[in-house]
Order: structure tokens, then sequence, then C-alpha cells
């Protein structure tokens, strides 16, 4: 098994692979060029970068991550300015979801021991987020962690565990605050959210 596919399993590795470093300054390079082009030509850039990227969705640029090929993004997504995925692990983002500016999706961790982290030690858990959900601004969305389709995460929330379908959650850590039920979600006002 390679360091990257240690990695991306959820085991320790070594950081210094060259595979890894040789992946991460390939998207390094993308990076640059994606965050300088403009949007409507920018789709082409993020074909190369990431793993998959659906027809019609946008990210929007600045847009950070550290390998892309670990991103996957279904079709009719907007991802909004200032994203920030740690794609150690796989990060795969649905069909119509919306993510709002400067959330941030981490797959690596590291040991409450200070003795692994003096060595750089990290393990990564790969995140998902299923159809239709609306991520708020400034969120953080922590490894491990799945979303369920149809939900909506507050802005400024801290996603630290799964969140079930057709929920409203937020706060830090987030919480569900209550379900969502079909008939009454065209009357939300956004206020409430």
């Amino acid at each position: 098994m390679t360091e990257f596919e240690k990695m991306g399993n959820g085991l320790l590795f070594n950081g210094d692979d060259e595979e890894i470093l040789a992946i991460r300054h390939r998207a390094f390079s993308l990076l640059q060029k994606f965050n300088k082009t403009p949007q409507d030509m920018a789709h082409s850039i993020a074909l190369e970068l990431f793993g998959h990227i659906g027809s019609q969705s946008m990210i929007m640029p600045f847009f950070q991550c550290e390998f892309g090929r670990n991103i996957h993004v279904g079709n009719d997504t907007f991802i909004n300015m200032g994203v920030v995925m740690l794609d150690g692990a796989s990060i795969t983002i649905g069909n119509n979801v919306m993510v709002g500016p400067n959330t941030q999706f981490y797959t690596p961790g590291h040991s409450l021991d200070y003795r692994s982290r003096r060595r750089w030690e990290t393990f990564c858990k790969s995140i998902v987020v299923e159809d239709d959900v609306w991520i708020g601004g400034s969120c953080v969305i922590c490894q491990g962690v799945t979303i369920g389709a149809r939900s909506v995460i507050a802005a400024n929330s801290v996603v630290t565990r799964d969140v079930p379908a057709d929920v409203l959650f937020g706060g830090t850590p987030a919480q569900q605050i209550r379900s969502l039920h079909e008939n009454e979600m065209n009357e939300m006002p956004l206020q409430d959210i």
C-alpha cells in the first residue's frame, strides 16, 4: 500500500513521501491557475484538480485544498468563496449542495498524545455531504462526518458528528435544533436559519 493510500484509508502515513509531495505540488500549481481564472473559464482546471466535478457545479475562487484528487463534487453544486478542503481522505459533496463562504472541511486529525504530534503523525477520515444540503458560511466540518440529505447547517457551526437527513443543525459543537418537514420548508423564513 502506498503512503497516499495509507493516508486516504485513515492509517498513519509518511507526509514526506515523494508521491504525496508530487500530488500536493501539482494541486498547488493548479490552484494558482484556478484562483486567477474567471469562474466561467475555470471548470476545465477544476476537472484536472478534482477527482470528480459534476456538470453545472461552480466553485468560486479563492478556493484552497491540499491534494484535490480526493475531492468529488456532484452535479449542480455551488461552493462559495474562501472554502478550504484539507483532503487527506476523500471529501464527497453530493448533488444540489450549497456551501457558504469561508467554510472549512478537515479530514486530518492528530493524537492527543504529544509524542505522536511531535512526530507530526496524522490520520485522516473521509467527509460526506449528501444531496441537497445547505451549509451556511464560516462552518467547520470535521473529519469522519456525514451530513444527511436535505439538512441545513447554520452559519458559524462546528460539525463534529454525523448529521441525520432532514434536520437543522447548528452551534459549537453543532447539535440538532429541529427536524425539517417538507410541508413547511417553503414557508421557513431565512432569519429562522
